[in-house]
């Protein structure tokens, strides 16, 4: 690294929950294949476009194996020996599609048209026309006997056209040529969709492996099933930022070191099966951390992680309490905790937010343009106290959908403009952690939190999130009874051990709660019951009643659909 410029990290975390039904094999959502062809995809091919840029690039563990099934599903189809276990995926694939005026063909017609309307619906005509008649087939029942199935069959192929990557939209013969047919299309046009989507799946290892192998990538993981660790560590660690927030009945979540241990094992073994390598850093869940998830990290063997830059505020708060002569370090340069030895990074919430929220609307190169402004304005005024770390942490999938073709223009102009700049550099954190760019400052305690206003009030202290953890606290008390008396055989424990495991999964306390979209918060809030009854299932035990009950109703509209919200509290959309 040249030793006159400031390092700028783009850090880009990959994750879906486990939306598939570990008892029937079957997916309940299908956003894990679907975001792969536009994002995982795109975001790949748009460091390959750019040799120089650089970029650590995030995967939970949980999504690379729902990635995996998904091919060994195609595959077995392929050769009759099994069904595709996503029903939307095997629609686009199916000899026969449900009859018009019936609840399944409402059903199809209905998860067809879960996309960005602006972004990507009325984007193509073909597509439009096909939503506007789905309008006259939901308002006027009398009209819905002289819909055809060829409708449904086209808004298949249009929905996972709708979904496709720009960069593969730019190259693939095949996806040009069902554009350029745009209507009644046949069953090899429909497998040829699906043929597609089984090469781009299939590629995203190898690619990103590459991309690893060149330098051009840095690959980290989080926990297992995205698990929030120091939640699992302690419940009262929420207390930390928010000392008056309400907890749970339950005090505690029984063996939660255990538990956060072995999130941290299982994910370390998925990464090294995927990528060959071992992570040097862990993005923990929604940068989730704690003085115990810092020493728990640090003992699995991690050299970096990191989180969002209101907790180091409030750590260097809390530690000018006891030192009040303690300097303003700031957000750009790594940080260590107590007795761990672990690196700690911060996003910077400002720039990362411009990107998540305000840049989508913009013409690229003067999006391009503010942001590098930005950072050169951070690298002149920080110059006093050294070279600094400039931070942008973002999901790998959630904002491009907002931006014009995927956010293709955005994204190519920053990697240019940043690979070529003269004063800012693009780096991993390996290569800061290897080749420190200045001793990193060390603070008594980390004030636990994460990247969302600093606190953990997005997944506890809600009535509704708080049921939640109720809920999983009583599922492990039994679950722990059962490990403990012989009742089952060694490959059962491994299956219910990781039925727990994605119970233990954040994204279902994130969505619950009245502030976010109601069809959202239906989707998740029946995933997580369904979950924790294959739980109960699985150790022999029967699910209580409060497992059946609605857990969360939503009724709230917010930015970007709830899937993203912004670092500062003052930002709050919701």
């Amino acid at each position: 690294m040249a030793s006159d410029k400031t390092p700028v990290v783009l850090c880009w975390h990959m994750h879906q929950p486990s939306y598939q039904d570990m008892r029937t094999g079957q997916f309940l959502f299908p956003w894990v294949y679907l975001h792969t062809i536009k994002d995982y995809s795109d975001m790949a091919a748009h460091l390959e476009h750019e040799p120089e840029a650089r970029a650590v690039v995030n995967f939970a563990p949980v999504l690379l194996e729902q990635i995996e099934i998904y091919l060994v599903q195609i595959e077995q189809w392929r050769h009759g020996a099994g069904e595709i276990g996503d029903p939307l995926l095997a629609a686009l694939v199916a000899d026969q599609l449900p009859e018009t005026g019936t609840p399944a063909f409402l059903g199809l017609m209905e998860k067809c048209l879960r996309a960005n309307s602006d972004r990507i619906i009325s984007r193509y005509p073909a597509f439009a026309r096909l939503a506007e008649l789905a309008d006259i087939y939901r308002e006027k029942p009398e009209l819905q006997r002289y819909i055809s199935s060829r409708f449904l069959s086209d808004l298949l192929v249009w929905y996972h056209l709708g979904w496709v990557g720009e960069t593969i939209r730019l190259e693939n013969h095949c996806i040009q040529s069902l554009q350029e047919k745009g209507h009644q299309f046949t069953m090899d046009d429909r497998r040829a969709m699906l043929d597609v989507i089984f090469d781009v799946l299939s590629g995203i290892g190898p690619r990103y492996r590459h991309l690893a192998a060149k330098g051009q990538v840095e690959l980290s993981v989080s926990p297992y099933t995205h698990a929030m660790l120091p939640l699992l560590l302690k419940l009262e660690s929420a207390r930390e930022a928010m000392p008056e927030i309400i907890l749970p009945v339950h005090s505690s979540y029984p063996g939660g070191g255990e538990r956060a241990g072995w999130q941290l094992q299982q994910a370390k073994a998925v990464f090294h099966r995927f990528f060959g390598v071992e992570p040097t850093g862990c993005w923990a869940s929604e940068g989730g951390l704690s003085q115990a998830t810092l020493e728990l990290l640090d003992s699995a063997g991690f050299q970096w992680t990191a989180s969002g830059d209101s907790v180091i505020n409030n750590s260097l708060h809390r530690a000018r309490e006891e030192y009040p002569e303690l300097p303003d370090y700031g957000i750009h340069q790594p940080y260590i905790f107590g007795e761990s030895a672990i690196n700690v990074f911060f996003r910077d919430d400002g720039l990362s937010d411009l990107i998540g929220f305000t840049y989508a609307d913009w013409h690229a190169e003067d999006a391009v343009g503010d942001l590098v402004h930005h950072m050169e304005n951070i690298a002149k005024h920080t110059r006093n106290r050294g070279r600094q770390v400039i931070s942008v942490i973002m999901d790998g999938e959630n904002a491009w959908e907002y931006y014009p073709e995927n956010g293709f223009h955005f994204l190519n102009e920053l990697y240019r403009v940043l690979a070529k700049h003269p004063t800012l550099e693009l780096a991993t954190y390996s290569d800061l952690v290897a080749h420190p760019v200045a001793d990193p400052v060390r603070l008594p305690r980390l004030v636990a939190g994460s990247w969302i206003y600093g606190t953990f009030s997005t997944w506890i202290g809600d009535p509704d999130k708080n049921r939640a953890w109720d809920l999983l606290c009583e599922a492990k008390i039994h679950y722990d009874r059962v490990m403990d008396n012989g009742s089952l055989n060694a490959e059962q424990k491994e299956a219910a051990s990781k039925q727990l495991a994605i119970c233990e999964g954040s994204d279902w306390f994130w969505w619950f709660g009245d502030y976010n979209p109601a069809q959202i918060v239906s989707d998740f809030e029946h995933l997580y019951r369904r979950h924790l009854v294959n739980l109960y299932e699985m150790i022999g035990y029967p699910a209580p009643s409060s497992v059946f009950q609605q857990l969360s109703q939503g009724s709230g509209d917010p930015a970007r659909g709830g899937a993203m919200r912004p670092g500062h509290e003052a930002d709050k959309t919701v």
